[in-house]
């Protein structure tokens, strides 16, 4: 039996692009879960144990009709001067693909410790805002998020 092995650069292409297509039509299915949001905060605090915080306000909505645009905003109670500011924010989600939405670092005169931003949410989940401050203090803030297909509560 002979096996052609005469392709044309044509032919190349085509199994390449067919090949590429596939893997980015794939879907990424939920990994994070409330252990590795854990896991990623216990690594950036080196282990610690921490409470909830008051001092760290998360602003969303209850319920999000649609997950792919779920607006948050993150307000520290922090005076934001040289001696006392929070250096850095780390947003994490329980329900994604991937437990870090975003990171933020600031400076001591950027006024006030406070972040919009809109996320996507793949499914009802946990919303957690970790500010980190430049004394070696960690707060943490949390919310849960219902999310809706369409705004009917499902």
């Amino acid at each position: 039996m002979k096996i052609n092995t005469n392709f044309r650069r044509r032919d190349v292409l085509k199994i390449t692009a067919a090949g590429t297509c596939a893997i980015a039509a794939t879907p990424f299915s939920a990994n994070a879960t409330p252990q590795s949001v854990q896991a990623e905060i216990d690594n950036l605090t080196g282990g610690k144990a921490f409470e909830d915080d008051a001092r760290v306000v998360l602003t969303l909505p209850e319920i999000a009709e649609n997950g792919g645009t779920v607006p948050l905003t993150v307000s520290i109670n922090s005076p934001m001067s040289s001696e006392d500011h929070i250096k850095a924010v780390h947003v994490y989600a329980d329900g994604n693909p991937l437990p870090e939405v975003a990171s933020y670092y600031l400076g001591p005169f950027n006024g006030k410790a406070e972040l919009s931003l809109r996320i996507r949410l793949s499914k009802t989940q946990s919303v957690v805002a970790v500010a980190q401050t430049n004394t070696g203090e960690t707060w943490i803030g949390r919310k849960q998020v219902k999310v809706t297909l369409g705004g009917c509560g499902g």
